[in-house]
Formats: C-alpha cells, structure tokens, sequence
C-alpha cells in the first residue's frame, strides 16, 4: 500500500515554505519602522537576492495597479505608505482638523541639524541667532534627533538627525537632502559667532522658544 505526501496543516508550515510575496506583505504590514533586506532575508529565511527582487516586484505590481498605497525604500529599508494622490483622505482621518505641524522655529533648528550634523547647541543656535533650547528639546522628544557624542574641543552634547527622520522626509539617506548646505554660514564663521558670545544655555532653563513647543504639541 503505497503512502501519498500529504501537504502539512497550514500552522505546521515552516516559514521557508510560505508563498514569497505573500509573506513579505504580511510582515510588512506590521512593521513599525522600515525593514531592512538583511532582516527580511533572516525572518523569512530566503536569500537576502530573493527578497531584493521580490520587493522591486511588488512595488511595480502596487504602481501599475494604481493601489492607494505604495512600498517605498526609505531610510535603508522598505515600508508601506499611502500613495500621494490620497493623502487629503488619508490627513482627513488622521488630523479630524487638528494639526501636529513643527513651528518655523522647529523647521528652522531641524535645517541646521541636517547640514550641519553632528552640531552642538550653541552652534545651532549661532547660526539661528536665538536660543534654540526648547526647540532642540522639542525636537529629541519627537525621535527627529538624537544625541551623537560631545564635541573635543568642549564637552558639547553633538546632535545629529535620526533614521526617523529620513523616514518622514522620504529619504533614502542624507546625500538625498537637497543642495542647501552653500546658504549656510561655514563652520569658521559659527565658531567666531560662537567666541563672540553665544552663551551655552541651561537646557532646563526657560527660554522664548518654550512658546513655540506649545503650540506645536
């Protein structure tokens, strides 16, 4: 009596045996940041080649088929997003008419950082003329930057953008900012402004741009 090969039940199924794309699409729906190739590859036990292709792939499949999402490579990894043409649709849920917008302060000290990165406080805040404190503050709570050593020379915290960042920018890295850095002043310039004066700030004292964190949480 001969045995046939039956198919195992489909929660005994090990993950090398699931259907590629498929299951690329359900983990990517679940993913709270962008997932990197190598770690698809190893989640899913596939060669890192395989999952490259796949995910080119899909991207095309959801284009041509004009889906109101998209997956986009950002920020070293890949990730579902609402296609641009909808995003009223999508703001209309999201805002209910409320905004979470950055200040032109924010944006302002968030320009700086990208260019200028690693950047301490002070030099931020000579290049912007004000004190950038409560800004900076601002900005580390909502994980657009994050602390990137001290500076040699003064024992200066250093700030620089995170992943995150590039993330809500659409960014694959940071050689995709735009050509901005020229209308900056130069590093030589900060640091006379800086000997000129611009204290070094309390980070816990109170400043003017408190005012603006307000308005933008």
């Amino acid at each position: 009596m001969s045995e046939e090969t039956a198919e195992p039940p489909a929660g005994l199924r090990t993950v090398a045996d699931l259907d590629l794309k498929p299951a690329l699409e359900a983990v990517l729906m679940v993913v709270d940041e962008p997932a990197t190739e190598e770690h698809l590859a190893k989640i899913l036990e596939r060669p890192k080649r395989q999952i490259a292709d796949a995910l080119r792939e899909l991207a095309d499949d959801y284009t041509v088929q004009g889906r109101g999402f998209e997956l986009r490579f950002v920020a070293g990894g890949w990730r579902f997003y609402s296609r641009a043409e909808y995003a009223p649709a999508v703001e209309r849920l999201v805002l209910d008419g409320q905004t979470a917008r950055l200040t032109q302060a924010a944006l302002e000290t968030l320009a700086v950082v990208a260019y200028r990165q690693p950047v301490s406080r002070s030099r931020v805040s000579a290049v912007r003329g004000v004190n950038c404190d409560g800004v900076m503050r601002t900005l580390l709570q909502r994980g657009l930057v994050e602390e990137a050593g001290t500076e040699p020379e003064t024992g200066a915290i250093l700030y620089r953008t995170t992943n995150y960042f590039l993330e809500r920018m659409g960014l694959r890295g940071l050689d995709e900012l735009p050509e901005l850095a020229p209308f900056l002043p130069e590093a030589e310039a900060i640091e006379a402004e800086t000997q000129e004066g611009v204290p070094s700030f309390d980070p816990d004292a109170p400043d003017s741009e408190d005012a603006d964190d307000k308005t933008e949480l």
